[in-house]
């Protein structure tokens, strides 16, 4: 297999070495930091809303419930899309908000919209920026309720697709949750870019199979912060695919609901487990309940721990060491990253710029926004 990209192979194998980065960069601001969030996350009157577009409001899918779950305080995502045409249905005037704001280029029009509307229908709102573009629109911004985190260059992505992006501002943000415990978190993303390291080394040619075989479909399922994964996983391969492969993502349980209808004999079904046993527990009835009753064309597992009594075509087992959860559920994104670049170049695309139509670009475009009154 030809690789006829430049950027998007060394972007997905960048990752280990740019996540010490960012672990570094937040424990040299950690004080910074936390003396513009600590009113909000010590406030009894508080939420925190992560918000973006496409990837960047995946991104928040993944983290808000753990950051949630340290924090205390009530914690959600939503688009930045949905922020700019309806503010006052997401921005509550009456609470103390921290909007998170993420972004890999940071010009995207409606990153600054978002900004700007939460302003506008508050007066208490503060602005935690993360963003990989020291020359984008959003990192420029510059007003006493603002804060900006510019991660290190390589996080931003030359590719159409973002990769590296992605895991660097969610660990970040998870780093933003846990400023307390940034020294074992240091430990524990050591451990997850050793992990990533080996299934680089361990199962590239077999994700260069799988990308061989002639699926139509793939649904990505994930459990919790973890159907944030689902939500990306699934963009990643349709991205990159220019929409040839038609890509679906749910939650394993919900899955069950009606959705588990578009299974057929073309699809790639792709299993996303929690470290938690107790999940794991609802997680495997489905795989069980698909295996004994549906047509798939192939089945792929991404787990931390060891995937007893389920067979699947391809297990990637990161199990030698076990990882935090959160950092677990950002590094659970890589392996499926890279087969989709390898499918993007076994249906013969360049996966740096795969949109042969024009349809996608690397910062959206045609988007007007208007006057908000």
């Amino acid at each position: 297999m030809i690789d006829k990209s430049k950027y998007t192979l060394k972007e997905i194998k960048q990752q280990p070495s740019l996540w010490k980065k960012v672990s570094e960069l937040v424990r040299d601001k950690k004080e910074s930091i936390q003396f513009f969030i600590s009113d909000v996350v010590s406030g009894d009157n508080s939420e925190i809303i992560f918000t973006g577009a496409g990837s960047s409001f995946f991104i928040g899918e993944m983290v808000a419930p753990f950051f949630q779950k340290d924090t205390g305080v009530s914690s959600k995502a939503i688009e930045t899309t949905e922020i700019v045409t309806h503010p006052e249905y997401f921005i509550n005037k009456n609470k103390n908000t921290l909007l998170v704001s993420f972004a890999r280029s940071g010009n995207s029009p409606e990153s600054v919209a978002a900004v700007n509307l939460a302003n506008k229908v508050s007066g208490n709102v503060k602005h935690l920026i993360i963003t990989c573009n020291i020359d984008g629109a959003l990192a420029n911004i510059n007003a006493d309720n603002i804060y900006s985190i510019v991660l290190p260059e390589e996080a931003n992505d030359k590719s159409l697709a973002m990769t590296s992006s992605v895991t660097s501002m969610g660990i970040a943000a998870l780093l933003v949750g846990r400023l307390n415990d940034l020294e074992r978190m240091a430990i524990e993303i050591e451990k997850a870019s050793h992990a990533i390291t080996s299934f680089f080394n361990g199962f590239s040619s077999s994700l260069v199979d799988i990308s061989s075989n002639d699926y139509k479909r793939a649904v990505f399922l994930g459990s919790g912060p973890m159907k944030g994964v689902a939500h990306e996983a699934h963009l990643k391969l349709q991205e990159l695919t220019d929409g040839e492969i038609i890509s679906k993502f749910d939650s394993f349980m919900g899955f069950r609901h009606g959705p588990k209808a578009v299974v057929n004999n073309k699809t790639l079904l792709v299993y996303f487990f929690s470290n938690d046993p107790y999940i794991r527990k609802y997680e495997y009835d489905l795989v069980k309940s698909i295996s004994e009753s549906s047509q798939y064309a192939l089945t792929v597992a991404v787990s931390n721990a060891s995937l007893n009594g389920l067979d699947f075509d391809l297990r990637i087992e990161l199990d030698d060491i076990i990882i935090d959860d959160a950092i677990w559920t950002i590094t659970s994104l890589v392996p499926i990253q890279l087969l989709a670049f390898y499918k993007s170049e076994a249906l013969g695309y360049n996966p740096d710029s795969p949109s042969k139509s024009g349809a996608i670009h690397r910062v959206v475009q045609g988007v007007s926004i208007y006057e908000y009154n």
